[in-house]
């Protein structure tokens, strides 16, 4: 089996500059806006994730190639493999990002990404410290029973991390149609870190956004609405501390104020916003208010 690099980490060099250049665009054009506080947590997050990676990164590895020895296939290296990994760990990707905006659990980790109230490039540097913890991987371990190398899968999914990077920016309106149609785009990822009732929870593609358009979570940017960022409930800080935990306290709060089985499953696996007495906004909840007010039901 090959010694792959990483790719991300062959990418970080080339992270850093374009977001310098993104700042420089920004103050010679005044489109988009970057807050050094801001910045600063998303490097922080950052580079906490790679932290969180060395240490737990070699666990989820060794599950991998532990399943990946009752894998039902042996596809191997050939050039085709390649690119269907590609497509089946971006099809994984999507339903776990899905599941981490509509399931609390796996809400905790992911929220750390949408916790920024700007968005640019350095807001991509937001990731998870704790996605092991919310056992993430899980959503890609099919990949390693359908049996494709291990090695092939993690470079597939540096790939995959590699592509989300560039459309975390305001710079790039629209592309191509052709392009917009199937491919993930800055346009439609702002949709994503939206927090305006018409575009809470769409868009979850990482690469391709055709798994969108195929099972009814595409939501289009509209020129007459602005998108605003951040989570719902905004934290008011830029502690990185704060961002990569506060979740989970809100977790451990709400279970031990539980009153029954059924409060606790509620607390962990309902959406985000779930409360016994529905005194807290969920998704729908907002969505129907909204739609109260006479805005059309997308």
């Amino acid at each position: 089996m090959p010694d792959l690099p990483d790719p991300v980490t062959l990418a970080i060099p080339a992270f850093v500059g374009l977001i310098v250049l993104e700042m420089l665009l920004v103050r010679a054009t005044g489109r988009g806006a970057y807050e050094p506080r801001d910045t600063f947590t998303s490097l922080a997050l950052g580079f906490g994730s790679t932290v969180s990676g060395l240490i737990f990164g070699g666990a989820v590895l060794a599950l991998g190639v532990w399943l990946y020895r009752f894998r039902l296939f042996d596809i191997g290296w050939s050039w085709w493999a390649w690119g269907l990994c590609f497509v089946l760990d971006d099809f994984a990707y999507y339903w776990f990002h899905r599941t981490a905006h509509r399931v609390r659990w796996f809400w905790a980790s992911h929220v750390i990404h949408h916790s920024s109230q700007h968005y640019n490039l350095s807001t991509a540097l937001r990731q998870t410290w704790t996605g092991p913890i919310s056992l993430a991987f899980v959503f890609r371990l099919p990949l390693f029973l359908a049996g494709f190398p291990p090695a092939m899968i993690l470079f597939c999914g540096g790939l995959n991390l590699i592509y989300q990077f560039w459309i975390h920016t305001e710079m790039v309106d629209r592309l191509p149609r052709w392009f917009e149609a199937v491919m993930n785009t800055p346009s439609h990822h702002r949709v994503h870190h939206a927090t305006n009732p018409r575009y809470l929870d769409a868009n979850y593609a990482g690469v391709f956004i055709v798994w969108d358009r195929l099972f009814g979570s595409f939501v289009p940017e509209r020129a007459d609405e602005p998108c605003r960022y951040g989570i719902v409930r905004n934290l008011g800080t830029f502690n990185p501390f704060v961002a990569a935990f506060h979740e989970w306290i809100g977790i451990a709060r709400d279970l031990a104020h539980a009153r029954s089985w059924r409060e606790r499953w509620g607390c962990v696996a309902g959406p985000p916003g779930w409360s016994p007495d529905g005194s807290r906004d969920t998704t729908e909840i907002i969505r129907a208010r909204w739609q109260a007010l006479g805005e059309p039901a997308e």
